[in-house]
């Protein structure tokens, strides 16, 4: 291993890393803006919080690391070309394919990461956070009945608990319940427990009474007294049963090989195609670098600037990515165009390797007569 191939890995591994966290960063952002709900109306810990949010990180690398690769070949060798460090090295009598080495080194690192995350990352960090959400949706007494608010449990009823005991048992209930318009019912209990049953979450009151109003030309308020009463939710929650798994979810084997389910054979097109997006996105990390670098060391060199490259190489870098997305969304519908999603990137890499490896440097007219 050369000196000048350690100095370009050691000039690309820091725009790299920066990039992919500052990108991960502004989209770990957005995302978990959607969970500030759950710790503001519904009493979610912020360990929770953060735990759901880190949860989401693997979904959005595998996206991200092509795009990273891309923009850390672009700023490291323009700035070399800037700082005449390329014709340095190309004056020691180092090839386009010595110089493209290292970053080519790197991409084949980063497509290897990718492999990592969409094979095995992704779907168990996925897996963690759809059940983690199930869970934190039906657990009632974790999430729903806080002490000390007014908790909308479903639509209609209204639960206010003055304490929740460490045991689960509840202290102060107050219910109101109007899911039916014409006949609201309020009731208080001293005491009483959340408990969950096969047909839905019920709370079982003790010591309290049951207050109710028929709406109508003489409204008159009923009230009973109760040693025991059940409030039946009637919702319609999935706590006792099997939750289906999303694409995302699975593993490569489960999405190649679904079970025999109707939801799985209603879905089994959408899931292999799934499967092959996960083996050909990280050739995209490949097709990406090769671009920036036919870009950048191919044709006719300048040191005015490449302004000219870097935007040529961003339009082809976007139109692979456009035709890729849309090869995978064709491909959930038609399967005959699972094959495109292998060829674009592929195609895409042989065309940037080309123009590297075929089409020697060339000095701009104007930097020539400069040096005369």
């Amino acid at each position: 291993m050369s000196c000048s191939y350690r100095y370009i890995m050691r000039l690309l591994v820091w725009p790299l890393l920066f990039i992919t966290v500052a990108m991960a960063g502004v989209i770990w952002l957005t995302q978990s803006l959607r969970f500030v709900d759950l710790i503001l109306n519904r009493g979610l810990p912020a360990h929770t919080f953060f735990y759901l949010a880190i949860l989401i990180l693997p979904m959005v690398m595998s996206i991200l690391l092509p795009v990273a690769m891309f923009i850390a070949v672009i700023f490291t060798y323009s700035k070399m070309t800037m700082d005449s460090e390329l014709i340095v090295l190309r004056a020691c009598g180092m090839s386009q394919g010595t110089l493209a080495r290292p970053a080519i080194s790197m991409a084949v690192l980063v497509a290897l990461i990718c492999y990592a995350v969409n094979l095995y990352f992704m779907p168990l960090a996925y897996r963690e956070f759809k059940d983690l959400q199930f869970s934190i949706r039906n657990d009632y007494s974790s999430v729903l009945l806080q002490e000390g608010t007014f908790n909308n449990v479903v639509e209609g009823v209204t639960v206010y608990v003055r304490e929740r005991k460490s045991d689960g048992e509840l202290l102060g209930i107050l219910v109101h319940d109007e899911r039916i318009p014409d006949k609201p019912v309020t009731m208080m209990a001293e005491r009483g427990a959340l408990v969950h049953t096969p047909n839905g979450p019920r709370v079982v009151m003790a010591n309290g009474n049951r207050q109710a109003i028929e709406k109508g030309r003489e409204q008159q308020l009923s009230i009973l007294y109760f040693d025991q009463y059940t409030l039946d939710f009637d919702t319609a929650t999935q706590s006792g049963g099997v939750r289906w798994r999303e694409a995302r979810e699975r593993y490569l084997d489960e999405l190649f090989w679904p079970g025999e389910t109707a939801d799985d054979i209603r879905a089994r097109a959408s899931l292999r195609a799934e499967g092959h997006q996960r083996l050909s996105s990280p050739l995209l990390t490949l097709a990406f670098t090769l671009i920036a670098l036919a870009a950048l060391l191919a044709g006719e060199f300048n040191r005015r600037g490449q302004v000219r490259r870097v935007l040529w190489a961003t339009g082809a870098v976007a139109t692979v990515q456009v035709a890729y997305l849309g090869a995978f969304n064709l491909s959930s519908t038609m399967p005959a165009a699972i094959l495109m999603v292998y060829v674009i990137p592929l195609v895409a890499a042989a065309c940037g390797l080309y123009v590297l490896l075929h089409h020697p440097v060339r000095r701009a007219a104007g930097d020539i007569l400069a040096r005369v």
